[in-house]
């Protein structure tokens, strides 16, 4: 197994990549920057998002492990304090793995040049000033005109992120789908929009079109101020992302601890 070790720079990760590397080394672990088999994230969600956006194009049977320096995260299932358990786990590997569908999202320029882009969390169109005037296409036709300040989409695993904070529903990532929520959307009699979340399966393809010369793009972390652009294409990727599965928790326990369990919740039966 090669291993590669992706961390943000505060002090207690750095000290964190600093023990991760003693203790690969003692169980004969490599280390590759370039091609690694795993990866492992030292940080916090944020830093797996900058993991991801690194490695994601490299081999399709990558894994991915988060370790946090705080609480846990997410996406990430081990504790700063719990690195000899997570290099032990490494060393009883199976190649054990989780895979989540991806979001795929594609710029189209008025030359007919295209350029994708993969999201792990959600991909979003907005307008930096004043509203977002668009066409939104579901399949290739015309769905509904769209005014307001943007739309989010987003991966099963990104609905809990700024999907949910639009209103959205949490998916389960077992749905191979994609789900469009409205940032601030204008209704009146000019502009009509569904006005709730929309879900899209694997194979559809969300279109929008905006009227404006300028707007603003996000794919995770990313951004990226459009100029020229016709049109963004966002449609479940093929591609999918695998985590790690040594001790990874299920997507509804990972709800209940993010936004509803404390220290003193147990299971009741």
């Amino acid at each position: 197994m090669k291993v590669a070790l992706y961390n943000n720079d505060q002090a207690q990760s750095l000290a964190i990549v600093a023990d991760l590397k003693k203790e690969l080394k003692a169980q004969g672990i490599a280390l590759d920057r370039e091609n690694p088999d795993l990866v492992v994230s030292v940080g916090g969600d944020g830093t797996l998002l900058g993991a991801f956006q690194e490695y994601i194009d490299g081999n399709d049977d990558l894994r991915f492990v988060g370790l946090h320096t705080g609480h846990l995260g997410f996406y990430t299932d081990w504790l700063g304090s719990e690195v000899k358990e997570l290099v032990k786990s490494l060393v009883q590997d199976e190649g054990q793995r989780v895979s989540y569908p991806l979001l795929k999202m594609t710029t189209v320029m008025a030359d007919g040049a295209r350029q994708e882009y993969l999201a792990l969390n959600e991909g979003t169109i907005k307008q930096p000033v004043g509203t977002m005037v668009a066409d939104i296409c579901l399949s290739g036709r015309l769905f509904e005109g769209f005014r307001g300040d943007g739309v989010a989409i987003a991966t099963p695993t990104g609905s809990t992120a700024y999907n949910k904070a639009n209103g959205g529903a949490v998916l389960h990532p077992s749905l191979k789908a994609i789900q469009m929520s409205e940032i601030a959307s204008i209704n009146n009699r000019v502009f009509r929009t569904l006005g709730s979340p929309l879900v899209v399966p694997a194979g559809q393809k969300i279109t929008i079109r905006p009227k404006t010369k300028a707007f603003l793009l996000t794919c995770d972390q990313l951004e990226i101020l459009a100029e020229g652009i016709e049109a963004v294409e966002f449609e479940v990727a093929e591609k999918e992302v695998h985590f790690a599965s040594f001790r990874h928790l299920d997507f509804w326990s990972r709800v209940k601890q993010a936004f509803i369990a404390d220290s003193s919740d147990e299971d009741v039966e």
